[in-house]
């Protein structure tokens, strides 16, 4: 088994055994509540800290897991949506599919609607947010190690528009809320603040309290 083969089954089961934990906190959690939900982006969001500084009356969990594509989502849509019954749900996933090679808008559309179709018809009471994407910055991405983070940024900033674009309209043909809550974390050029950058995909904590303070709003309401 080579290098790249021994990383894709050790984040495979990593993946797996993260739904297998949510499956267990599912348990007792408390039903109508605020969840957020996706992949490595919404993962990092760090809702604990955030909830501890912020009096808001809401409980928010997060079953983010890293590296999830939609169809990823929608095999174990169960333990991170469905089980908690949640009231409200901030829904970001699909930066991973627009960073594969092999992406394409009609499969991109079809696999969020599908996802957006589920949701809809087991929850059909819960406010929904699907929320636009973050930006990246390239310059970050440049430094890393290898050339992973950078072919992502890439292929992201290439793909981005088209991605929002969609998840917007699909919004809409839902009746659920597109929302852009990037407000301050971007510079002039439209990607994310080098400082706030961990490795040009993913942010630091400081981000996150800016993009809360965007969402509070739509978490108040």
């Amino acid at each position: 088994m080579n290098k790249e083969d021994i990383l894709y089954k050790y984040f495979k089961e990593e993946k797996i055994g993260k739904v297998k934990l949510f499956a267990h906190l599912n348990i007792n959690s408390k039903k109508g509540q605020i969840l957020f939900v996706g992949s490595s982006l919404m993962e990092q969001f760090p809702v604990n800290e955030i909830q501890q500084k912020y009096n808001l009356g809401k409980i928010i969990y997060n079953r983010g897991i890293g590296g999830f594509t939609i169809p990823e989502m929608l095999d174990a849509i169960e333990e991170q949506i469905f089980e908690l019954e949640p009231a409200v749900i901030f829904l970001n996933i699909g930066t991973n599919d627009i960073s594969a090679p092999e992406w394409s808008k009609a499969k991109f559309e079809e696999d969020y609607g599908k996802l957006l179709r589920l949701i809809k018809e087991r929850l059909p009471k819960t406010r929904v947010f699907l929320m636009k994407y973050y930006p990246v910055n390239e310059e970050v991405a440049e430094s890393m190690p290898g050339d992973g983070y950078i072919k992502a940024v890439r292929n992201r900033i290439e793909r981005m528009d088209i991605a929002n674009n969609v998840v917007r309209d699909l919004a809409q043909n839902y009746g659920y809320r597109y929302i852009d809550v990037n407000a301050g974390i971007m510079n002039e050029n439209g990607q994310v603040k080098k400082e706030l950058s961990k490795d040009g995909i993913h942010m630091w904590p400081e981000a996150y309290e800016i993009i809360f303070e965007n969402m509070k709003s739509y978490i108040l309401e």
